[in-house]
């Protein structure tokens, strides 16, 4: 693919719906060639166009242009899931900090559909060390303040949700200012917006997702700098 990439080709929409409507061996198989061209030749060319844009927002954020890199496989592990589908029908990215991959730090994602597009930054679930550590980030007043600051810029940049509000009590032994006191209910941090399919596959895509990337990095940066 040309490396002016700016919005995902139309083999990107007919390939997910079509494993949506066909999420069986046989018809992977006869369209592999749409997969090959869709899902991996058309993620490899966004993960290098969307490298440089996202290392100038954050440094060390990294990109590879590879599935089980930035690009998610399209199989699923089924072994502990009910839904034995054997294919995802969305197309994931995943852009992380750190040395290894993983979901230990924060990061950028992006989830595209031939309806939806969902991207942002952050946590989705912390470990329990990271939650420990998050929920004392949120009690201390230096660091508390300072994702008030995050969450007050993210906000002020558009309309993105503020992840993850999981718990209906703070949990024991942690109580912070009433300001910031709603915090302790969250078990991941996130900013996300969530857009129509179609804006995938038009162009100015890219621009698109790096200007949403940088609106939601402060809550990555705080995530990266306090935990």
């Amino acid at each position: 693919m040309s490396a002016q990439f700016e919005h995902f080709p139309e083999e990107t929409r007919q390939f997910l719906a079509g494993i949506a409507d066909h999420n069986e061996k046989a018809w992977f198989e006869e369209n592999r060639a749409l997969y090959d061209t869709g899902y991996v030749e058309a993620g490899k060319a966004f993960v290098q166009a969307m490298a440089p844009r996202l290392k100038a927002i954050s440094p060390e954020v990294h990109a590879e242009p590879r599935i089980n890199g930035s690009i998610m496989r399209v199989n699923r592990d089924v072994r502990f899931s009910k839904d034995k589908r054997a294919y995802k029908t969305h197309l994931d990215f995943w852009f992380w900090h750190g040395e290894k991959k993983g979901w230990a730090n924060p990061g950028f994602y992006l989830r595209i559909t031939p309806d939806q597009v969902l991207l942002g930054t952050g946590m989705h679930q912390f470990d329990k060390d990271t939650l420990d550590s998050f929920r004392h980030a949120v009690v201390l007043p230096r660091s508390g303040k300072a994702l008030q600051a995050a969450v007050a810029a993210v906000r002020a940049a558009g309309a993105y949700e503020i992840g993850e509000k999981t718990r209906k009590r703070p949990p024991r032994g942690f109580e912070a200012d009433p300001d910031r006191a709603e915090y302790l209910l969250f078990e991941g941090l996130t900013a996300t917006i969530t857009l129509p399919g179609a804006v995938a596959f038009a162009p100015g895509f890219i621009d698109i997702c790096a200007q949403h990337f940088a609106a939601t990095w402060p809550i990555g940066q705080w995530l990266k700098t306090e935990l």
